[in-house]
């Protein structure tokens, strides 16, 4: 059996001007970064405004297992089916999704270009460096760093105070050593000043957040110039304008604002900008990719990332909330295996039919159907992922089981088959978008306080008994209360359970959200809560994926997953 990265080196590709023209690009609409990638030129964006929108397909996915669940996969796997089935009717469709990490890259998950026949290419380039747009963002959010450490050097005429500042340097890696950091600054006059400060990994920082949001140039550089970094020693907000650090930090982010278009493994066109992780920040592709991909195509396949109690929660209460966005239909996808696991089933024995773990695991899939369909107003598919131990008493109880939470659940072999294995799954979304029904909503209002936002994400999606806050939690609330009320939440917390406590599978009730710390991001407008164990800074594992990643004689990458 042939490994993700061979299946991609195999493929032969089309050029990205022959895969744009099917979408109605010409050359002028691209900027070429090689034979098989491209930028969507600034003039193009502004030319697609006037175009009318096709349907947005989300999807997401249950609560996470190192079982795998295929989220990414069936993303691209439904988008080549819909292009086979829409072929006939002149439509078609597209990938939306966002650019990998090199943190998970080389850490623990590998890759995010999806796996087997569904992929996206070329896969190497997409998940290693690209073109450069994540390099930028850290270079822009630690030239923000870079300058308040010398307007204090040169006299702090801003009255910054050293202690007070939030802001913090950030690298696309996992490197834990950065976590927590001593800086031992120094005026220009001699004066010696410590903080405590750190570095976040790029996908969790504020930069990259706006950057996602942003929906303009001009709204990019108005966000960044909002960004607060710390108070004076008057106790008032000093922010990146201040500095006058938000013309420079949009120049350096110009060319990477600009979404990058590619193809799949059968030429359908994606679109990959942008890649917030949906445990730690908001999980969403761009909102200017979004909004081209819709532009460009009938039908547009996007997802959100880790399960739907933190991706798809923060696709609805942020990003469609501050765009106007809205999914015709919710995708979910299941594996067994992943079931099985939120059954009480261990990893090594996976692979055995297990029907009773099986119905067990059952309650998580039942929360997330729940969550989207109740709490959402959404229509929902489910995507069952299947892998060769799946068996047919297992296949049919979980389809018996869906139907009776008032879903269809499908199963789909896209992994092995490309977009002829998502055919049924295809047939049934747009079925489903066929009904019109219009009843989406989001969780909370605007005017509802901060705490009763946290609180009503807790219970509601993660059925937690309350919340409950530390005291530099409760101090730092008090202040956002006043000023930041009416922003959205992005909780961060564990994402392989309902709860902050990673070990609890399936949906645990009753369980206590820990909210240890909150952060304000006033140039992405929302407002984080770091709850239980969760890192801004991942760490690598004990057998990182780097082992296995090296270039062979003939300069192809192996290993790479």
């Amino acid at each position: 059996m042939l490994s993700d990265i061979e299946i991609a080196q195999a493929a032969t590709l089309k050029s990205i001007s022959e895969i744009a023209s099917t979408y109605n690009l010409n050359a002028n609409d691209l900027i070429p970064y090689g034979h098989h990638i491209a930028k969507l030129s600034a003039s193009c964006i502004q030319k697609l405004q006037h175009q009318p929108d096709g349907k947005l397909i989300l999807v997401t996915a249950i609560s996470p297992t190192p079982a795998g669940e295929g989220k990414t996969t069936t993303t691209i796997g439904l988008a080549d089916a819909l292009n086979q089935v829409l072929s006939n009717h002149g439509l078609n469709a597209m990938v939306c999704m966002r650019e990998p990490s090199l943190g998970p890259v080389f850490g623990l998950k590998g890759g995010a270009t999806g796996g087997g026949y569904s992929q996206v290419v070329p896969m190497e380039d997409v998940n290693l460096h690209f073109t450069g747009d994540f390099h930028a963002i850290s270079s822009a959010n630690n030239l923000l760093a870079a300058l308040i450490d010398n307007h204090i050097y040169q006299g702090n005429d801003l009255n910054i105070d050293a202690a007070s500042i939030t802001w913090r340097r950030c690298i696309d890696m996992n490197d834990r050593a950065l976590r927590n950091i001593t800086l031992n600054g120094r005026t220009k006059d001699g004066k010696d000043y410590v903080r405590q400060t750190g570095f976040d990994i790029t996908v969790a920082s504020e930069v990259m957040a706006i950057f996602c949001l942003a929906t303009s140039l001009d709204d990019l550089q108005a966000r960044l110039g909002n960004i607060q970094i710390g108070l004076n020693i008057q106790k008032q907000a000093i922010l990146a304008s201040d500095l006058q650090a938000e013309g420079a930090m949009t120049a350096l982010l110009k060319n990477a604002f600009q979404p990058t278009i590619v193809q799949t493994l059968e030429h359908t066109a994606a679109v990959v900008h942008g890649g917030p992780f949906a445990n730690i920040a908001h999980g969403c592709n761009s909102v200017v990719a979004t909004k081209a991909a819709l532009k460009l195509a009938d039908y547009v396949v996007t997802e959100a990332g880790f399960g739907a109690d933190l991706g798809a929660e923060k696709f609805i209460d942020i990003k469609c909330r501050k765009t106007g966005l809205k999914p015709a239909v919710v995708v979910l996808v299941a594996t067994v295996r992943a079931l099985k696991y939120h059954g009480g089933v261990d990893v090594a024995v996976l692979n055995q039919e297990n029907l009773s773990a099986l119905k067990n695991g059952m309650a998580n899939l039942h929360k997330h159907v729940q969550n989207l369909k109740q709490h959402f107003g959404l229509q929902v598919v489910v995507a069952i992922n299947h892998f060769v131990s799946d068996t047919q008493a297992e296949i049919a109880l979980l389809e018996s089981e869906a139907a009776n939470m008032g879903v269809k659940a499908i199963v789909c072999k896209h992994w092995a088959q490309g977009g002829a294995g998502a055919l049924n799954l295809a047939a049934e979304v747009l079925g489903v978008i066929e009904q019109k029904t219009d009843t989406f909503k989001f969780l909370y209002s605007d005017d509802m306080p901060l705490l009763q936002k946290i609180e009503t994400i807790a219970q509601k999606i993660y059925g937690a008994s309350h919340v409950e806050l530390s005291n530099a939690a409760k101090e730092t609330l008090a202040e956002l209360e006043m000023s930041y009320s009416q922003y959205p939440v992005c909780i961060a917390k564990t994402q392989y359970s309902f709860s902050s406590d990673p070990t609890l599978r399936g949906a645990p009730t009753g369980h206590v959200l820990h909210v240890r710390e909150l952060r304000l991001s006033r140039g992405a407008e929302f407002i984080v809560a770091i709850c239980g164990d969760i890192m801004t800074m991942p760490g690598l594992p004990n057998q990182p994926a780097s082992e296995r990643i090296s270039v062979n004689q003939a300069g192809d990458i192996t290993g790479l997953s």
